[in-house]
């Protein structure tokens, strides 16, 4: 056990000191596991890891699901999500701020990336706040929660990665998401309330949409919905009926969900050459990093494994005599600690082969445990001192300090501290719809 925390707290030095994630936990994963065994032993493991993962069918999922979140971005779905938002609360106090929150829900559910979801709704609800006079606080802060969305509301590569390393239910991880996404809107709205409530000017109201103008909106979201059905109805088999028949692996939903955004895009116009080819160099150094990190955390697992941290932990709790939901709020707190030092799928790969085995073993659920720590990642998103979000907003915007960024969108991050509150005591929240499949 000692090994293990000494080896834990090493990954942590070096990545402070800007090595890249999946070296730092590769190198550390490979030398105590060389310490605990044999040289040969560690170069053994660490070998078959590579080739596993190079050749494992399910872990194809994750370049097909940032592949339709990459021709979705092409294909302008994230400006039609915000124009219906915008004439349904455009006219309201704020009302574009929460139309942007509602847009980056949308768009989360069809891209399952939070920073696509930032990056791509600035850039499209940005201008348009400005042009109504909105504080930059209120607009940056609503793009930067609002993206955070990305990684909850199914499809989420996240929760992919999540479910890979636990061996999981994806498709259970994903219908567990959907109402703690919904209640990530619906609460991030009221943290726009609160601060025009406060503040009037920060968000003045917009024009009204007349009805025709609403429903002529909605027409132009058609793709995005067929798109949706098609990928998450496929999955849980609705789309299993007479005459179509049709049930998806997660694997084959997004392969079907990447050739439809791509086909949307083409029917749309807005492929050529030139951006198919760049669509397909990001897919594959996005999947290539994401690839490296996941076997330096399968390193570092089986490190940590083998040096017996896990059930170090669990003797050490059973000494304490804690209650499983205190072990629980210390997990927690640990996360939200983490979360102010590391990006968000860093510290999920970092910490989960710890704690999973942990809370298996106090008998927690693993698919509430998985939604738990996504919204734990969401917190960590947006809070000082490294909220990935924000520096992406400040790169993006450009003329907006960090700190008016970070002021901003505290209320935020406090709505989330309640919802993840609501999801700790209240599980039912997340298992409901799984427990109905």
């Amino acid at each position: 056990m000692i090994e293990a925390a000494i080896g834990f707290g090493i990954v942590l030095v070096l990545v402070l000191l800007r090595m890249p994630i999946a070296f730092a936990m590769g190198l550390v994963g490979m030398a105590g596991y060389m310490y605990e065994t044999s040289f040969r032993g560690a170069l053994s493991m660490v070998s078959r890891l590579i080739i596993d993962t190079s050749q494992d069918y399910g872990l194809s999922v994750i370049p097909l699901f940032i592949l339709m979140g990459l021709f979705v971005n092409k294909g302008g779905i994230s400006r039609e999500l915000y124009q219906v938002s915008y004439a349904f609360l455009g006219h309201l106090r704020g009302g574009l701020a929460m139309a942007t929150i509602v847009a980056c829900g949308g768009f989360a559910a069809i891209c399952g990336s939070s920073l696509a979801t930032a990056a791509t709704m600035s850039k499209v609800a940005m201008p348009q706040m400005r042009k109504y006079g909105y504080a930059d606080s209120l607009s940056t802060a609503s793009i930067a929660a609002g993206g955070t969305l990305g990684i909850l509301i199914p499809p989420s590569v996240i929760l992919v990665i999540y479910g890979l390393l636990t061996e999981t239910s994806i498709g259970k991880l994903f219908i567990a998401g959907i109402i703690p996404g919904v209640l990530g809107i619906l609460f991030y709205i009221l943290a726009v309330r609160f601060t025009v409530g406060r503040n009037p000017e920060a968000g003045p109201a917009g024009e009204r949409t007349n009805w025709a103008g609403r429903f002529a909106a909605l027409r132009g979201v058609w793709a995005v919905l067929l798109l949706f059905f098609l990928v998450i109805g496929g999955l849980y088999g609705v789309l299993n009926v007479w005459p179509i028949y049709l049930t998806f692996s997660p694997t084959e939903a997004a392969g079907m969900g990447a050739a439809g955004a791509f086909l949307i895009a083409l029917f749309r116009g807005n492929l050529n050459f030139k951006a198919v080819s760049e669509v397909l160099k990001e897919t594959a150094v996005t999947t290539a990093s994401l690839f490296s990190v996941l076997i330096g955390a399968w390193i570092f697992s089986n490190f940590v494994n083998v040096a017996g941290l896990t059930e170090g932990l669990r003797d050490m709790i059973a000494t304490l005599n804690l209650a499983p939901w205190m072990v629980m709020a210390v997990i927690l707190m640990i996360y939200i600690f983490l979360g102010m030092i590391f990006e968000s799928l860093s510290m999920l790969l970092l910490t989960v082969p710890i704690f999973f085995p942990l809370v298996i073993g106090l008998g927690f659920d693993p698919v509430w445990f998985g939604v738990v720590v996504v919204v734990v990642t969401e917190i960590s998103l947006i809070t000082p001192p490294v909220g990935l979000n924000v520096f992406i907003l400040k790169n993006v915007v450009g003329d907006v300090t960090t700190g008016t960024i970070f002021k901003g969108v505290t209320p935020f991050w406090i709505a989330d501290i309640i919802r993840l509150a609501l999801l700790v005591g209240i599980p039912a929240l997340s298992l409901f719809l799984p427990s109905q499949m």
